[in-house]
């Protein structure tokens, strides 16, 4: 399906302006005339400032059929990915077809993002199905089954540890069940924490709450594959009680989630497709606009005006903004007028967005090990390019494990995953030095061997991408369930929705996916009631609840 572009907008039409009719005194009807040109002016003048981007939907003045006019569709949502989809398809559903899907890329998917390396398609995005079904299903494992996703499960057994001298001891197995032992306690303790009415700390504090303290290396490197491998930030970075809810609603089909089974996009389609299909069963060509990016967005309680990088100017009268809350960090990235209510910049302030990098490399030989995993401790920094996984594995390139075609040599994929600050480092290298690090590595990994330089190399930055500014969102300590509350709430015709929106699922396909289905059924009741239907904003500020706090401001320092 050929999806629009921008030059096969209508144009914006014109909002009639409505007859001016005053008596006057026949004795001052030269004034009166002089004046009432004026005032015809001053409307024209009005009624162009209106019809223009700069102006606030505040000032709208004219008839119901002139403000009908006025629109070029009911709903506008910002975003082609999993959330701006699938809201689409319930506006769909409930019968609304006027709405417009803006997206930035040349193709829907959003952080379902894959590429094409060597005729191999890698996903340097979203790439598993992570919970899929014991209990409910996982939406987004319903759309692999109904679209075939070709898929495979990752053995998480098949893996070998590694130090600067190569193969380690046992005394780094010892290490990695320890802290798998430490994860699972955190895990449990967080809803001994909530039964007993006490605040929420980090996930280092909850560490050392029950005993789990990284002495070495080892413990270090175990830790980080068990923590910042799944929220792609540092325990000190993140929630203790938030982690646990979202890894039990998840993985812990006895507290209601999914399953603790995963299975990894191998599609050559791109894990994308599934997303893509799913849109063609219910989109026209006039429901997407590709190729256009957001820079500024003006909203009151008359409607929504978006303008693009091109200059078109698109309007509404409702939006649904599924940009990733590190995007709306950025207000030089896509400007919103007014500025946001003082209780929804300080949700979307407080929510951090975590970077998860895979970095993926080929050689024209293989040279490492069987195993599908492998775990690298550095003895000077922790999280320094940990995590390896083999694609050359006969489950992730069916047959023999590598790509062959009559005009292409055979390559064979190892890629490596880093995230949070250490992604952000990474980020600001060149590839040469990327892959200067990579060898370094590799060299103490498999010491003795001769190790080439790789044939081809890349990996996506995410957080330095003005589309996404970070891979997905993680929920630190000092965020509150009303800052979620409040991240989720609609300003005047603004509404929102994405995997941070979620209290799940956040940092999951599944949040976006049920994120925006929420979002969409509220928009249709609001287009089919003609505004009457439309959720009152229970976005505001909210107080302390620890009563430590404001008693503090009022002791007097004894000297």
């Amino acid at each position: 399906m050929a999806w629009s572009d921008e030059e096969s907008l209508l144009e914006s039409k014109q909002v009639q302006k409505p007859s001016l009719r005053r008596s006057i005194s026949r004795h001052k009807r030269t004034i009166c005339l002089v004046a009432i040109g004026y005032g015809i002016l001053l409307f024209l003048i009005f009624m162009w400032r209106l019809a223009s981007f700069d102006s606030p939907f505040s000032t709208f003045a004219a008839t119901q059929e002139a403000s009908e006019a006025y629109y070029d569709v009911d709903v506008l949502i910002l975003g082609g990915g999993v959330a701006g989809v699938i809201a689409a398809e319930q506006l769909h559903k409930a019968g609304i077809d006027n709405f417009l899907i803006v997206e930035a890329r040349d193709e829907l998917g959003g952080r379902m993002h894959s590429y094409q390396l060597a005729n191999y398609t890698v996903e340097v995005g979203c790439n598993w199905v992570q919970g899929t079904q014991t209990g409910p299903i996982n939406p987004i494992y319903s759309l692999a089954l109904k679209h075939g996703l070709a898929n495979t499960t990752s053995n998480w057994e098949d893996l070998q540890f590694y130090d600067e001298k190569g193969h380690a001891g046992p005394d780094f197995k010892d290490a990695f069940d320890r802290a798998e032992e430490a994860y699972k306690t955190l895990i449990t303790r967080a809803g001994e924490r909530i039964d007993n009415h006490k605040v929420d700390l980090s996930a280092r504090s909850g560490f050392s709450l029950t005993g789990w303290r990284p002495k070495d290396k080892y413990e270090e490197a175990s830790e980080y594959y068990h923590f910042d491998w799944e929220w792609a930030q540092a325990p000190e970075q993140s929630s203790w009680i938030a982690t646990s809810f979202n890894n039990n609603f998840t993985f812990d089909a006895s507290r209601g989630g999914f399953s603790d089974k995963n299975v990894l996009s191998v599609d050559q389609k791109g894990f994308k497709h599934i997303l893509q299909d799913e849109a063609t069963t219910f989109l026209q060509p006039s429901n997407v606009l590709l190729s256009s990016t957001v820079t500024d967005v003006t909203y009151s309680n008359w409607g929504v005006a978006v303008k693009l990088a091109s200059g078109v100017v698109l309007k509404a009268k409702y939006a649904l903004v599924t940009f990733s809350v590190g995007v709306l960090q950025h207000p030089e990235d896509v400007k919103f007028v007014p500025a946001w209510p003082e209780w929804k910049q300080e949700a979307i302030d407080s929510m951090k967005m975590g970077t998860y990098t895979k970095i993926f490399l080929q050689w024209d030989e293989k040279f490492w090990d069987d195993n599908e995993m492998g775990l690298y401790a550095d003895p000077y920094r922790r999280g320094y390019y940990p995590v390896w996984q083999s694609l050359d594995h006969p489950r992730f390139f069916p047959g023999s494990g590598m790509y062959v075609s009559a005009k292409n040599p055979a390559f064979v994929h190892y890629f490596v995953t880093i995230t949070g600050d250490e992604s952000e480092r990474v980020e600001k290298l060149s590839d040469e030095q990327v892959i200067d690090e990579v060898m370094g590595v590799l060299k103490q990994m498999y010491p003795g061997k001769t190790i080439p330089r790789p044939k081809h190399m890349h990996f996506h930055r995410w957080y330095n991408d003005k589309l996404t500014r970070g891979a997905f969102s993680n929920w630190p300590a000092s965020f509150y369930v009303e800052h979620q509350d409040n991240l989720r709430a609609p300003v005047k015709t603004l509404y929102f929705a994405g995997e941070h929106t979620s209290f799940e699922f956040y940092g999951y396909l599944q949040g976006a996916y049920l994120e925006g289905q929420k979002a969409g059924k509220a928009i249709a009741e609001c287009v089919k009631k003609d505004g009457r239907r439309c959720p009152a904003s229970r976005g505001k500020d909210f107080q302390n609840k620890n009563d430590y706090f404001p008693q503090w401001y009022k002791i007097q320092e004894v000297h």
